[in-house]
């Protein structure tokens, strides 16, 4: 059937949206009504319930031991460690509650939230690696958040079936890269951006099927380059020897150089390889994906987010980060896994099916509405077991009380049967979350929405080593710097999350020794957000191809006060080399 495109104002920010045909279609297959939020408010409001790379040391509600959770101790969650959570030693039905049909569903959800036990961190088949979340099949690996399968890697995120991988953003199937960022099919490759199939890459960006280049931009096939220029194999190794990279002062100068030549070259308006019919940024190997962004084998996907984990997904919409070969998926965040039919749901995995409104539900659950914790249970309400016909008619009759008796926010926006859960009740503080990355707010603008800002906590450390005693070249290290107490260069006064300190490892130096390379002089987090500053945000907005003489238009989310070249992709095209 087709349906004409509604225009509808968003409750939360104001603006216009629309409602097309494709939008209705989906919405009529999957049974709920359409959104009143707008789909970038619809991606904040998920994103307010991820918190993805804080870690907080708290005692086990089960063992009294102290663990590290991803629900601070104020959170008055009720936290389990891993090991226990997923055995047989406790029962997450005993805490089945009848519902209450006089009271919302969202009140009633989050009151049994705060009593079922949860998992201290989204943590699966890890091997050697404690420091790490949202992660499934690590292996030796220390500080990485959102991966599939790492092994040996370090201060990284958005990464999927990697290995000796440091500093490193959305990266795919890579070893041996450093300080990268969009990479896939990468290797031994440093400072380097949106390259696919490459390796000994050194500040290289948008290059394709190339091979020893540095400070190149938009290459394919192309080998011993240095700024685009070609030498013969021994010029170019003469010539790389000149470059003192083991030098911190040295580096930041040829950063600062390669970034200058970066500019000189166009972009093209979306970052990506091998798609068809797709709009957003930083999407490859996908067909028929709207208004996306960072998509691995995705097909027919809108409104998603951070969907890497392979194999990809199909027909979901607003969808945000995992993957893994999920389908029909709404609205949810942090789920994936083979999931199916999955509406309004954190954190649920592993063959799951048919669930709305519930959390950390796993081992493959079926027919769950407003569910925490359970493991391969099917037609449950609230956590208490139901036949399959009480259960069809009482969800019946919980999406019309939501309807008829909506849970209504501080700030008066009204949540009834088809939105999302509200913000104001996410068990973590908005500025450790996910929403604070991609729509940053001040203190003040977040206790005004109703959500809740985390106060930066008291550290019971001694700084052994100031950023400015830190030697300039590697080779100056001493072994003595491992695991020495180091002030970052920040020092708390920036919006990333910084740790204020840091520690060198004895892995990590002898990675630096290997690669040649000076220690760095910031915390992992702030490391990982200035690397994060050459992404694009989710936003498209419309703009014109910046090659004299092209009319071309389009919707990217460069936006119009990015330095960056624009170009569209015919132009784009007669530029590569």
């Amino acid at each position: 059937m087709e349906h004409k495109s509604q225009n509808r104002i968003c409750q939360n920010c104001k603006q216009d949206f629309v409602i097309d045909s494709e939008d209705k279609n989906f919405y009529e297959k999957i049974k709920v009504p359409p959104p009143t939020f707008c789909h970038l408010c619809r991606a904040q409001r998920r994103f307010t319930f991820r918190n993805e790379r804080v870690l907080y040391k708290k005692k086990s509600d089960f063992s009294g031991k102290e663990i590290f959770s991803m629900f601070s101790p104020e959170s008055e969650m009720t936290v389990y460690e891993n090991e226990v959570w997923q055995s047989d030693q406790w029962d997450p039905m005993e805490y089945g509650e009848d519902y209450d049909f006089s009271k919302p569903f969202f009140t009633q959800f989050f009151e049994l939230l705060k009593k079922v036990p949860v998992r201290n961190l989204g943590v699966t088949f890890q091997v050697n690696s404690p420091y790490v979340n949202h992660i499934s099949s690590p292996k030796n690996s220390y500080l990485v958040f959102n991966a599939k399968e790492p092994e040996d890697c370090m201060y990284g995120h958005g990464i999927n079936q990697s290995c000796f991988c440091m500093d490193i953003s959305h990266v795919s199937k890579c070893e041996y890269c450093y300080e990268g960022f969009w990479l896939a099919q990468c290797s031994n490759s440093v400072f380097s951006s949106q390259c696919e199939s490459s390796f000994n890459m050194m500040f290289s960006k948008n290059c394709s099927g190339c091979q020893d280049c540095f400070g190149c931009v938009n290459l394919r096939n192309k080998s011993y380059c240095i700024f685009n220029e070609e030498y013969s194999k021994e010029e170019y190794l003469k010539k790389i020897k000149s470059f003192n990279l083991g030098s911190y002062e040295d580096l930041q100068k040829i950063k600062k150089e390669v970034y200058d030549f970066w500019m000189k070259f166009p972009n093209k308006f979306i970052q990506g390889f091998q798609n068809t019919s797709v709009s957003g940024n930083y999407i490859e190997h996908s067909k028929e994906v709207f208004n996306s962004f960072l998509i691995r084998e995705g097909q027919n996907l809108r409104y998603c987010q951070n969907l890497l984990e392979i194999p990809g997904c199909k027909d979901c919409w607003d969808y945000s980060i995992w993957g893994d070969a999920s389908e029909l998926v709404y609205e949810s965040h942090s789920c994936g896994v083979g999931i199916q039919n999955i509406k309004f749901c954190v954190l649920c995995q592993e063959n799951v099916h048919d669930l709305e409104y519930s959390m950390f539900c796993t081992r493959g659950s079926e027919n769950l509405f407003g569910c925490i914790s359970l493991r391969g249970k099917q037609y449950c309400i609230l956590n208490k077991q139901y036949s399959k016909e009480e259960y069809e008619n009482i969800v019946e009759r919980i999406k019309t009380q939501m309807n008829e008796m909506p849970y209504i926010d501080k700030k008066g926006r009204v949540y009834k049967y088809g939105e999302f859960f509200p913000s104001e009740l996410s068990p973590v503080s908005y500025n450790t979350t996910l929403a604070q990355e991609y729509f940053p707010l001040t203190k003040g603008e977040v206790i005004e929405e109703g959500y809740v800002w985390e106060e930066d906590t008291e550290r019971n450390y001694k700084i052994d080593i100031e950023t400015m005693n830190i030697p300039n070249s590697i080779a100056d290290v001493g072994d003595d710097f491992v695991n020495k107490v180091i002030r970052c260069e920040h020092n708390g006064k920036c919006n990333q999350l910084c740790t204020t300190a840091f520690k060198v490892l004895e892995n990590e130096l002898i990675l630096y020794r290997k690669m040649n390379l000076p220690l760095p002089r910031l915390c992992p987090n702030c490391r990982t957000f200035e690397r994060l500053k050459q992404r694009t945000g989710i936003k498209l907005y419309h703009r014109k191809c910046m090659k004299d003489g092209c009319e071309n238009e389009f919707e990217t989310t460069y936006s119009l006060d990015r330095p960056e070249i624009i170009y569209c992709d015919r132009c784009y095209k007669e530029e590569v080399f």
